[in-house]
């Protein structure tokens, strides 16, 4: 995956895809706007959602050690997985204990992190999404591009195209007289669907939180699809991110209230399942919990970053994200895009390593504007701008010993080198109105209010005006305005 800025440019040149996240991005923003409105003390809720997060991360040891208890005690086998291989392992064992070739999914953040629709694809096992927008995207060899809405990249039209195209390769073929009406469309994927509900033994799932009072997973989601691979296949292998836990189920109210608003603009969600361990005679016989840190207890170790943990998915820092609506998900090279992506990446995998995905994953923190949008609609109060300035700091500082001479570095000790001695500031400053009055009267780009501004540079300097503007310098610094339009002191006197 290249970095950030590459990815970006062949996004912003797909003006298709710009149309349809402007779309939907604004028509979410609107119906959030509108519940959020109706609570009087929303900003409490948040503050109340927070300090549950928080509280919980500092405490994360006890509390992930009384889930693994309750969960047991209640019939379920838990698993530990550092990392995305392990949890990977974990999930295949079980299908191939079962003898079984594919397993029906919920849709699941953390089972998309860790790749396990691949992995399983190379055990010989078919993972079939069952929520309608990871459907779309698996149907069409795509990636997500959204954490709620995964095809929010995709038109109606060319969804009943990758459904009359696709649908009959995966199971049930679409019906001839597809049209690309919502209720038709949703109406061939459910009887798409069906057969898979009905046929598969081992169901896969995440989960939004986990109690550890009582040792239970709780999912909400729109469509009931989650229900249905919750309780009819015979076994439910559930991997949950560490990070996911709440002490007990008070602390689990405000979270419950603050994720439908942020999320689908929804009051309530329409569906919330919960689970703890084996019910005998009810649902699936045998459960597996895979507890996954896969980079979380690094991000933890960060005293900044480690609000990000907090992180309920409700992807409300996406739908106002200036970036994202022009670049779309795709471009962060992550299950996680958008604001939050450009954190929790960074975080989960460390800054300043080596080869193209390190480069990767630096430019993330960088894909921002900083203007602040995605701070005021987080319900659970993460300082996404805050955390992006301190990862770039830790870029550059990961990067200080790295050979060659960047040109960054050659700017900032020329910028030292002059403002240490006044003459040469002086110097610099009448080489700066110089600039300035050659640029007014060549340049050819004007900024808004009519200032004069460089076009694109050649060489080094297109790294900085590539992507940014550069107005022309004063015609006169400061110092030499105030020495021409005030007074000497031997005037005064």
């Amino acid at each position: 995956m290249p970095a950030f800025p590459a990815a970006a440019r062949v996004a912003l040149a797909d003006t298709q895809l710009r149309h349809n996240l402007a779309h939907a991005t604004r028509t979410i923003r609107d119906k959030r706007a509108a519940v959020v409105g109706e609570v009087a003390q929303w900003e409490a809720l948040r503050l109340a959602g927070a300090a549950v997060k928080e509280s919980a991360l500092l405490d994360l040891d006890r509390h992930l050690e009384q889930l693994e208890e309750r969960l047991t005690a209640a019939g379920a086998t838990v698993h530990w997985a550092r990392d995305a291989e392990e949890a990977c392992a974990v999930v295949a064992a079980v299908a191939r204990a079962h003898g079984v070739d594919e397993v029906v999914k919920v849709k699941s953040m953390a089972t998309a992190e860790i790749g396990l629709n691949e992995a399983l694809a190379a055990e010989g096992i078919a993972a079939w999404e069952t929520d309608l927008a990871e459907l779309i995207v698996q149907l069409g060899g795509d990636l997500p591009s959204h954490i709620l809405v995964p095809a929010i990249h995709r038109n109606r039209a060319e969804i009943r195209e990758i459904f009359r195209r696709e649908m009959a390769a995966a199971g049930r073929p679409a019906p001839d007289d597809l049209t690309d009406e919502p209720a038709v469309l949703a109406a061939a994927a459910r009887a798409h669907l069906r057969e898979k509900f009905l046929r598969a033994k081992v169901g896969v799932s995440g989960a939004n939180f986990a109690v550890a009072e009582s040792g239970t997973l709780v999912v909400v989601e729109s469509e009931g699809n989650g229900r249905m691979c919750l309780t009819l296949p015979e076994v439910l292998v559930s991997v949950v991110g560490i990070e996911k836990v709440v002490p007990t189920w008070e602390a689990l109210d405000p979270l419950l209230r603050l994720l439908p608003r942020s999320s689908t603009g929804e009051r309530m969600n329409p569906y919330t399942s919960t689970w703890s361990g084996v019910t005998p005679g009810d649902g699936p016989q045998e459960v597996h919990v895979v507890l996954l840190d896969a980079g979380r207890t690094r991000a933890l170790a960060d005293e900044v970053g480690r609000q990000a943990l907090r992180c309920i998915r409700c992807s409300a820092c996406l739908n106002v994200c200036p970036v994202y609506e022009r670049t779309g998900g795709h471009a962060y090279g992550s299950v996680y895009p958008g604001p939050i992506g450009a954190i929790l990446n960074p975080l989960m995998k460390g800054v300043g390593q080596a080869g193209p995905e390190g480069a990767q994953t630096d430019s993330l923190p960088y894909a921002s504007s900083l203007c602040g949008a995605c701070f005021e609609v987080c319900p659970v109060r993460i300082d996404i701008p805050s955390v992006l300035v301190d990862l770039r700091a830790q870029v550059v500082d990961a990067h200080r010993g790295d050979r060659g001479v960047k040109g960054e570095a050659v700017a900032m000790r020329a910028a030292a080198w002059s403002f240490s001695d006044a003459r040469r500031l002086a110097w610099a400053e009448r080489a700066s109105g110089v600039a300035g009055r050659v640029l007014t009267r060549l340049g050819r780009t004007t900024l808004p209010g009519g200032r004069r501004a460089a076009g694109r540079l050649p060489g080094p300097g297109a790294a900085w005006t590539g992507a940014r503007d550069l107005p022309a310098p004063p015609r006169e610094s400061f110092r030499a305005w105030w020495a021409r339009t005030r007074p000497t002191q031997e005037d005064d006197r």
